[in-house]
C-alpha cells in the first residue's frame, strides 16, 4: 500500500521540456517545503547551507532547460576568474581586454542560442540560400543571468566593486534560485553583502513573504492565466474573426495579462527571498499608473531598465554628448532592450517605439524647460496617464503578435470595424474574464500605500492565519486553473 512507484517518482523529478517547474507549480511547493526545513537546519552552517541552495538551484534550472545547466557553470567560472585576475592588474589595457573577454562569452553564448537563427533568416538571401532553421534550444533564463553575471564584472572593471575570494559566494549568487529564470535581475553590489550575513528571517519578513508569494499567485495563476487562455489567445490568434471591439479588449486583456504574469513572478521571487533572509530590489511600481514612457520605465521591469541605463545607455555616452546625440542613445538602447525580449522584428518595432517616445518626451521636457521631478496633478495628469496607458498598449500588439500582418489586422480591425453593439453580447459571453480584468485593473490602480499597508498587516499575523490564507488562495487557484500549466512569459526570453 505504502509501496512508493519510483518509476513515477524519478519521472516526476526528471526534466520534462512540456512542464517546466515554475513558482506556481505543485511539484515547486512541495519540493521547497522539504528545502526549507534542511535550510533552515543549516542555519548556522554557513558553507554547508550555500552549497545546499546552489545544487538545488542547479537543480531547479535543471527542470526548466535540461542539461543545458552547464551553461550557468561556464558563465559563473569564467566572469569569477575573470573578475579576479581583472581586479590584480594595473594595466588598463589588459582589463579593458579581460572586460571583453567577458562580454565575448557572455553576449555570445546569449547570441548563439537566441539570435542564430535570426540572423541566418536575415542573411539567407544573400547567396540564394534557402532558410532552414537550426535546431538549437533556448535555454530558459539565459537573458537573465548571462546579464546579472555582466554587471558583475562591468562593476569590477569600473572599480565600483571588489571581487569576491570564493567561487561558491558567485555560484551562490548567479544561480540563486528566486530570481534565476525571470528575474529580477539583481546587482552584484545589492546582492553579495547578504550572501554571508547570519541567516535571520523576523516575523515581519516572513509575514511579508508570504504575502508576496500570495500576491503574485494570484496574479499568475487566478488573473492571468485564466484572462489568457479564456479570452486573449483566441483574439490574438485570429484577429481577423472579430471585431474592432473584441480586439481593443484583447489588447486591454494583453496588457494586464503580461503585467500580472511577470509582476506575479516577481512579487513570488521577492517573497521566496524574503523566507530565505534575502531583500531583492522592487521590479514593478504600477507602471500603467505612469503619466509618461519615461514614468513607465521607471515603473516597468525596473531591474532591467536600469540595467540598459547603467551599462548601455551610459556607456554610449548617455547625455553627456548635447540633446541629439542623447535622443540617438535613447531610441538605441531600447532597440537594443527590444532585441534583448527576443529574436524577433516585432521585438524591435516595439523597442523602437519605446525609442522615439522617450526621445520625443525628452525634447518635449526641454522645450517645455520643466524638470525631471515635474509631475502633473488633476485633470492634466489623468489625461497623462491615459494617453500613456494606451500607447503602451499599442506597443504591446507588435509585442504580442508574431507577425505584423497580425498586428496590422488587429489595428485595422479596431479603427475599421468597431461594431460597439456587441458590446452586451460580449460582457455576457465572457462575464467572469470581464470580471478578472475589473479586479486586476483596480487592484492596479489602487494607491501604493494600500499595498505597503497590506504587507506590514501581513507580517503581524498569526501563522495559522497565514497559513489559512494560502490555503484559500491554492484552492482558489486549483478551482480557476487550465489543465496544461502556462509558463511565465518571460521565460521564453
Amino acid at each position: 500500500m505504502w509501496q512508493l512507484d519510483w518509476s513515477k517518482l524519478s519521472g516526476l523529478l526528471a526534466y520534462n521540456p512540456q512542464q517546466p517547474m515554475i513558482f506556481s507549480s505543485g511539484l515547486f511547493l512541495f519540493l521547497f517545503l522539504g528545502f526549507s526545513l534542511v535550510y533552515y537546519l543549516l542555519k548556522n552552517r554557513l558553507t554547508a547551507r550555500l552549497l545546499f541552495v546552489t545544487a538545488f538551484s542547479y537543480y531547479f534550472y535543471y527542470k526548466s532547460s535540461g542539461f543545458y545547466f552547464f551553461l550557468l557553470g561556464i558563465v559563473t567560472v569564467s566572469d569569477f576568474l575573470i573578475a579576479r585576475q581583472m581586479s590584480r592588474s594595473e594595466d588598463s589595457r589588459f582589463r579593458k581586454l579581460l572586460l571583453w573577454l567577458s562580454l565575448c562569452i557572455n553576449l555570445g553564448l546569449l547570441c548563439y542560442f537566441k539570435y542564430t537563427n535570426f540572423f541566418y533568416e536575415m542573411l539567407a538571401p544573400l547567396w540564394n540560400g534557402k532558410y532552414e532553421p537550426f535546431a538549437i534550444f533556448l535555454p530558459v533564463g539565459i537573458s537573465f543571468f548571462t546579464f546579472q553575471s555582466l554587471s558583475y564584472t562591468i562593476d569590477v572593471y569600473r572599480r565600483n566593486l571588489q571581487p569576491l575570494d570564493h567561487l561558491l559566494d558567485y555560484a551562490f549568487y548567479v544561480s540563486f534560485f528566486p530570481q534565476l529564470v525571470a528575474g529580477p535581475i539583481v546587482r552584484a553590489c545589492d546582492f553579495i553583502p547578504q550572501i554571508r550575513r547570519p541567516l535571520y528571517v523576523t516575523r515581519e519578513m516572513f509575514g511579508c513573504g508570504v504575502f508576496y508569494v500570495m500576491s503574485g499567485l494570484f496574479k499568475k495563476a487566478v488573473i492571468s492565466d485564466y484572462i489568457s487562455v479564456n479570452f486573449v489567445e483566441r483574439i490574438f490568434d485570429n484577429p481577423g474573426l472579430y471585431s474592432g471591439l473584441e480586439n481593443l479588449c484583447g489588447i486591454y486583456g494583453y496588457a494586464l495579462q503580461i503585467y500580472c504574469d511577470f509582476s506575479g513572478y516577481s512579487d513570488m521571487a521577492i517573497g521566496i527571498a524574503l523566507l530565505l533572509g534575502f531583500h531583492f530590489p522592487q521590479n514593478f511600481n504600477s507602471p500603467y499608473q505612469s503619466d509618461s514612457v519615461t514614468d513607465f520605465w521607471h515603473r516597468w521591469h525596473i531591474s532591467l531598465s536600469t540595467w540598459l541605463r547603467d551599462y548601455l545607455y551610459i556607456s554610449l555616452g548617455g547625455n553627456r554628448k548635447g540633446k541629439w546625440r542623447t535622443y540617438v542613445n535613447l531610441t538605441l538602447t531600447m532597440l537594443l532592450g527590444g532585441l534583448w525580449h527576443g529574436a524577433s522584428w516585432n521585438f524591435i518595432v516595439w523597442g523602437g517605439l519605446h525609442g522615439v517616445a522617450l526621445a520625443f518626451h525628452k525634447l518635449l521636457r526641454s522645450i517645455t524647460g520643466r524638470a525631471r521631478t515635474y509631475r502633473s496633478s488633476g485633470w492634466r495628469r489623468v489625461g497623462a496617464v491615459l494617453v500613456t496607458f494606451h500607447f503602451v498598449c499599442f506597443c504591446w500588439i507588435f509585442f504580442r503578435n508574431t507577425t505584423f500582418e497580425s498586428s496590422l489586422t488587429m489595428i485595422s480591425q479596431v479603427f475599421t470595424a468597431f461594431h460597439p453593439e456587441l458590446l452586451g453580447q460580449l460582457l455576457s459571453g465572457y462575464t467572469e474574464v470581464f470580471l478578472l480584468m475589473l479586479l486586476g485593473y483596480l487592484l492596479h490602480w489602487c494607491p501604493e500605500s494600500w499595498q505597503t499597508s497590506c504587507a506590514r498587516l501581513a507580517g503581524k499575523l498569526p501563522l495559522p492565519l497565514l497559513a489559512l490564507a494560502l490555503i484559500l488562495l491554492v484552492f482558489v487557484v486549483i478551482q480557476v486553473k487550465s489543465s496544461d500549466v502556462q509558463p511565465f512569459i518571460y521565460f521564453q526570453f
